[in-house]
């Protein structure tokens, strides 16, 4: 079973220094059809204007993960945490007990795009934290690399919930085989370009539920870049 989830179906909100789809519903845009998947609960796709951003707010319960795709994105949190985050990289933030942070476009002359994913995570009331690495996804293009899983295992970023998190970056025609255990499913995010998905087709940021199905089949028909989420 696969469920597309088109890019032009998404919810929008444009404030003018913000453009943002969203996945599943987000803010004002509630579609009782699409809150989430499995432990996934927010996919957003930005687009900040330079030298804008979000002032500071606050979280609670909360696995947020931020991947950059191009620009950079500036951080700053109430545990004294800040940094630029660039593509290549992915930020890890556990709200937990509670976290005031502010993003913010590192740049006055260039837009940033980035996700902002949210996953629950499997214990509430832990203490926040933060964490930050490269991807190295370049270093292994045409496959499948880890950069996020509950053990923190390999030296991936550690979330507290019971996924896997792949990223891979794709040449037209490359091919990625991927089997989930038969207990687990799955959603993938087209961050760039275009893909097939066992012969479905999907562009940039198209996602796809996947379940009841054991083996996957991953073929880049242009340049692309994915996230492949493993969930319990």
């Amino acid at each position: 079973m696969i469920n597309l989830r088109k890019s032009a179906s998404r919810g929008q909100a444009n404030f003018g220094w913000l453009d943002s789809r969203h996945t599943f519903s987000f803010g004002q845009y509630y579609d009782p059809n699409h809150m989430g998947f499995r432990t996934l609960r927010v996919i957003n796709e930005d687009r900040v204007s330079p030298g804008a951003g979000f002032d500071t707010h606050g979280h609670r319960d909360m696995e947020i993960i931020t991947y950059v795709l191009e620009g950079s994105l500036e951080h700053k949190d109430s545990i004294g945490t800040g940094s630029i985050i660039r593509p290549g990289e992915v930020q890890r933030m556990s709200a937990g007990t509670g976290i005031l942070h502010s993003e913010f476009n590192h740049s006055s002359t260039r837009p940033v795009h980035f996700l902002q994913i949210w996953l629950l995570p499997a214990t509430k009331g832990l203490t926040p934290s933060y964490e930050q690495q490269q991807t190295h996804l370049t270093q292994t293009p045409g496959q499948l690399r880890l950069i996020a899983s509950a053990e923190g295992k390999d030296g991936t970023l550690k979330v507290h919930q019971d996924v896997n998190l792949y990223g891979a970056v794709l040449s037209k025609s490359d091919r990625i085989d991927h089997t989930f255990s038969t207990d687990r499913q799955g959603w993938l995010q087209v961050a760039r370009g275009e893909v097939t998905l066992n012969q479905t087709p999907l562009q940039a940021g198209d996602g796809a539920a996947i379940g009841h199905k054991s083996h996957l089949e991953l073929i880049a028909t242009q340049d692309a870049e994915i996230l492949l989420f493993d969930l319990a």
